[in-house]
């Protein structure tokens, strides 16, 4: 879409709650696609980029070999941005695999506590701000939820309240 990699974002799509649905078969929530595109027309998103699926998986079934295919796509790609989807509840530690190994880049990773196909999921205002953060934002791993950015260092899922916060203050 751009002709300098350098001022494009790069997405990767891992899976996580942004992008399941309800199947009403089975009554369970399932990948079938990305949304991304979805989100990013109806926010009217003008940013440069590139959109490449990773896999469609639950964070919670997500290897240390898939971390580090993650980690792979995000060295190999040309762009200086990148938003990484991702299922919120191993997000910090795919960060924390990320944060060392991945420099000279802002990348964020981002999700969603409520799908993108239900009403009043939070899929687009989180994937709006991690949009912003890598662009505003110096080199680095961050986690970009619920309005805050964390470092990949400093960040946890409180699942007691269901929202991201810091290790330490």
């Amino acid at each position: 879409m751009t002709k300098v990699a350098d001022g494009r974002i790069r997405f990767l799509i891992t899976g996580g709650t942004i992008d399941k649905e309800y199947d009403a078969q089975s009554g369970n929530l399932v990948f079938s696609r990305t949304r991304l595109g979805d989100i990013l027309t109806l926010a009217r998103c003008r940013a440069e980029f590139v959109v490449e699926v990773v896999m469609l998986k639950d964070s919670l079934d997500m290897t240390m070999e898939d971390r580090l295919l993650i980690r792979e796509r995000c060295l190999a790609a040309p762009e200086s941005r990148i938003v990484i989807t991702h299922g919120t509840d191993t997000m910090a530690d795919t960060a924390r695999v990320l944060g060392p190994a991945v420099t000279g880049k802002a990348v964020a990773l981002v999700g969603a506590m409520i799908p993108y196909s239900f009403v009043h999921s939070d899929a687009g205002f989180n994937l709006g701000c991690a949009v912003t953060a890598v662009q505003c934002l110096p080199p680095g791993v961050y986690v970009t939820m619920n309005g805050r950015i964390f470092t990949w260092d400093n960040v946890r899922k409180n699942r007691e309240i269901g929202e991201f916060g810091k290790l330490k203050e």
